[in-house]
């Protein structure tokens, strides 16, 4: 079947008026459009900015979002690299007050942490609270042991 385009139309209930507002009492949305009677809202133009909270602080500046604010219960360390640990002698043990005597660390405010810059050619004891896995698998390769303290 053909048809022609000047007999083409919508389905029915497709397209709605558009509402006319400010038409009269009767038309549904007289006088005031739905905007009520008087205040800030009912203005032309609009009433306030994105995020506005009535002079309230707003959320974007009540929550902290990416940076400057401090981690809870950080934990600090007194950390050392795996080259530094060369100073020491064969089969001796490494722990904070070995490395504050050698001068390698001077006030051992926190626990202490190896970190595994650099590489280490002797074989050590090393005590210390915390070992990063290279460090760990650097001072084992190296036939050292590592121990946690806590």
């Amino acid at each position: 079947m053909t048809t022609l385009l000047n007999s083409l139309k919508p389905n029915s209930g497709s397209r709605k008026k558009k509402m006319r507002k400010g038409r009269g009492i009767a038309a549904g949305q007289g006088a005031s459009c739905g905007f009520g009677m008087r205040g800030q809202k009912s203005r032309s133009g609009r009433p306030t900015r994105p995020g506005f909270e009535g002079g309230q602080m707003p959320l974007y500046r009540r929550v902290p979002k990416l940076k400057h604010f401090e981690i809870i219960n950080k934990r600090s360390f007194s950390v050392i690299n795996l080259d530094a640990l060369n100073k020491f002698k064969e089969g001796e043990t490494v722990n904070l007050d070995s490395l504050v005597k050698k001068g390698l660390l001077f006030k051992p405010k926190f626990p202490l942490k190896i970190l595994g810059k650099g590489d280490i050619k002797v074989k050590l004891k090393v005590e210390a609270q915390a070992f990063t896995n290279t460090a760990k698998d650097k001072i084992e390769a190296a036939g050292g042991s590592c121990e946690i303290i806590t």
